[in-house]
C-alpha cells in the first residue's frame, strides 16, 4: 500500500484519511493540519521523510505564477526543502494541467458559458484556471488584490495581473504566507466583506478559503468552482443560496481533496521527484485515471 499525506498550514479540524485504489494500486491518503504553525509543520515533514511516499504541502503554496513566470514563496520554500527522501509537491502543477482542462470541459458541457462573469478569487494561485476561463470568453474579475492584500481593487485583465505580479511579488514571497492567506483557524473565520464582486459575479472561482473569507449572507444561483470542500462547507453554500458547487478534484468519501493531495498521488504513481514531471506526464495520467469535477446541484434554479 502507498502512503501519501498532506502535511497542511490550515486547521487540524479539516483532517481526513481514506483508502481507494487508483490504477490498481492501493493507497492511504491524509491530510494533517497544523493550524498554522509553520515550526510544527517543518517537525511533522521531518517525522515522516523517508517513512511515506510522496507528501502534498496544502495551505500554502511553495510558488505563484503569472505571465510565464514563477516567483518563490520563502516559507513554501523552507517546508519543500526540508524534505531530503520523499517527493513534495504543492499541487501548482496540476493545477495547470488538470484545472485549465476542467474549465474548458466545463464549457464545452455548457455548465459554464462564453460572456458569462466570473469572480476568480486569485489568478497567481491558480494561473491555468485564468487562462482557461479567458481564452473561453468569460469576462472576469481577478481578485488578488481584493482578497490577499484587502484592497479593493478588481483586475480585469491577465495582462494587468502579469505586470502586478512582477512588480509585488518579488517582495511578497519573502514575507511570512499567513500575511498573504488565511491559515489554522483564519480559516474557519468568516467576514463578510466586499459583497459587490460577489453579486455582480455568476460564478466564483478559485481557491476555496479564499471564497469563503468574505463569504457574503446571501449569495443566490451562484456557481462555485473550488476544491478542498468539506460536506460542512457544501451546507454553508446551499443555505446560503448557492446553486452548484463544482470541485476540480474528484470528491473522496465525503470531500474533495485539494490539488496538492493529487499531485502527490501522481508522483507516486510516477516515481518520481516533482522537478523531474512533466506537464504530458500529468496529463497522461489524468487521463488513465479519468480525474475529473465532481459537480453538485445545491439548488434547482
Amino acid at each position: 500500500m502507498k502512503r501519501v499525506v498532506s502535511v497542511s498550514l490550515g486547521s487540524s479540524k479539516r483532517d481526513h484519511t481514506v483508502q481507494i485504489e487508483i490504477l490498481g494500486e492501493t493507497f492511504e491518503i491524509s491530510r494533517r493540519g497544523t493550524d498554522g504553525d509553520l515550526a510544527k509543520a517543518v517537525r511533522l515533514l521531518r517525522e515522516l521523510d523517508g517513512k511515506v511516499d510522496a507528501i502534498g504541502l496544502g495551505g500554502i503554496d511553495v510558488y505563484l505564477v503569472a505571465g510565464g513566470r514563477r516567483y518563490a514563496i520563502k516559507d513554501g520554500l523552507r517546508l519543500l526543502r526540508t524534505l531530503k527522501v520523499t517527493p513534495a509537491c504543492d499541487g501548482s502543477g496540476l493545477k495547470n494541467t488538470l484545472e485549465r482542462k476542467v474549465v474548458a470541459e466545463l464549457f464545452r458541457a455548457g455548465i459554464l458559458r462564453r460572456g458569462q462573469r466570473v469572480l476568480l478569487v486569485s489568478a497567481v494561485d491558480r494561473f491555468g484556471m485564468a487562462e482557461a476561463l479567458v481564452e473561453n470568453g468569460a469576462e472576469v474579475i481577478f481578485g488578488d488584490l481584493i482578497f490577499a492584500l484587502g484592497i479593493p481593487v478588481p483586475l480585469r485583465s491577465l495582462r494587468t495581473v502579469a505586470l502586478l505580479a512582477a512588480l509585488v511579488l518579488p517582495v511578497l514571497g519573502r514575507l511570512s504566507f499567513k500575511l498573504l492567506y488565511p491559515t489554522g483557524q483564519k480559516q474557519e473565520k468568516e467576514t463578510p466583506k466586499y459583497g459587490r464582486y460577489y453579486d455582480w459575479a455568476e460564478v466564483v472561482a478559485g481557491d476555496f478559503h479564499y471564497i469563503k473569507r468574505y463569504l457574503p449572507p446571501h449569495i443566490p444561483g451562484k456557481i462555485i468552482l473550488t476544491n478542498t470542500t468539506t460536506k460542512k462547507d457544501e451546507l454553508l453554500l446551499k443555505e446560503r443560496g448557492a446553486r452548484m458547487l463544482i470541485t476540480t478534484t474528484p470528491e473522496l468519501q465525503g470531500r474533495s481533496f485539494g490539488t496538492n493531495v493529487m499531485e502527490a498521488v501522481f508522483l507516486a504513481l510516477l516515481g518520481k521527484k516533482w522537478e523531474e514531471v512533466t506537464p504530458a506526464d500529468y496529463l497522461s495520467l489524468i487521463e488513465k485515471i479519468g480525474l475529473g469535477p465532481s459537480i453538485r446541484v445545491l439548488r434547482e434554479s
